[in-house]
């Protein structure tokens, strides 16, 4: 018996209007990026991305680095709920070509509420016809690079570390993750939800894609556009695609998130397997009836509170002392 995405989502579905994703120009491609993120921003979108923990606080700062700016959305605990010396988690949001931290709150303000943490939500380049994914992965490095080098100011601890990203942030904070590891910065954990890890052309051929090619929250077309721009011509996909990377050995522990009904479910299947056989401890946790980008629509996907609830006992764990 095939699995049926929840009602809520059902409901999305039949009332959204699917766009001709291949044939979009870059004008339209900007204008539904504006469109969408508006309405993930509003307070209306809050029943569908869930209401922030009261316990932290949220404001946007920036971030400067050595050849631009970036925005990031900070989350605090409440005065007199932390402290200075916290655990830093770096969050990438998912989205691809459309996409912001504040579709995220739901999640990240009960993480920096309950661990207690600061959780830094990193505002990248979306993926159009001038930027590739390669700008994003530099963004989460160098906004997780700064954030730890300025540990005093931001109140972290910069020995207790974790990354966090979700669809396309997940890849990007996987990519972190091996940085780390190569340039001597200790991570404590990486937690990766919903995770396309594979950009070839090997990575539209698991089982996944073809069962769950027209699912509500990420099709098939969609992810031939996104391939399309985060990887130009020219371009190996393999240097953004973590299942690839040459060594997997000796990374911060894993969780990865995987709803069954998403077409890159085998994507993160196969990357925990990959981190195990070189001796990385990966938990793999799969969320029946779950769909794509559940962790950020609670509102409408009752597995994500339980995914939440997992994600916070995971980086406890991982970042307590």
């Amino acid at each position: 018996m095939s699995e049926r995405p929840p009602l809520g989502i059902r409901l999305m579905h039949a009332l959204g209007k699917e766009p001709d994703w291949l044939a979009m120009t870059a004008e339209e491609l900007a204008v539904l990026r504006d469109t969408v993120n508006r309405k993930r921003s509003s307070r209306l979108a809050r029943l569908i991305t869930g209401f922030p923990d009261r316990g932290a606080t949220i404001r946007w700062q920036e971030v400067g680095l050595h050849d631009r700016r970036l925005r990031v959305r900070v989350y605090r605990p409440s005065p007199g709920r932390g402290g200075d010396g916290l655990p830093l988690v770096l969050h990438v949001h998912g989205g691809g070509f459309v996409g912001t931290a504040v579709q995220s709150d739901w999640v990240n303000s009960h993480l920096a509420a309950r661990l207690p943490a600061v959780v830094v939500s990193v505002e990248h380049r979306l993926l159009d016809q001038q930027t590739s994914l390669s700008a994003a992965v530099d963004d989460g490095w160098d906004v997780l690079r700064h954030v730890v080098r300025h540990a005093p100011q931001w109140g972290v601890d910069p020995a207790r570390v974790a990354v966090f990203g979700e669809s396309t942030g997940s890849m990007v904070t996987a990519l972190a993750a091996i940085r780390a590891r190569e340039h001597g910065l200790p991570l404590r954990a990486q937690v990766l939800a919903n995770a396309p890890v594979d950009l070839t052309s090997a990575g539209f051929d698991h089982a996944s894609m073809s069962r769950h090619a027209d699912s509500p929250t990420l099709t098939m077309t969609q992810m031939r556009l996104f391939q399309r721009l985060a990887v130009p011509p020219g371009t190996d996909p393999r240097t953004v695609s973590p299942l690839y990377a040459g060594d997997l050995s000796g990374l911060a522990p894993a969780l990865l998130v995987v709803p069954t009904i998403d077409p890159v479910a085998d994507h993160g299947r196969c990357y925990a397997e990959r981190l195990r056989a070189a001796g990385t401890p990966a938990r793999l946790t799969e969320y029946p009836g779950a769909t794509h980008a559940f962790l950020s629509m609670p509102g409408v996907v009752p597995q994500a509170k339980a995914a939440r609830a997992e994600i916070a006992g995971f980086l406890r764990g991982a970042l307590a002392g």
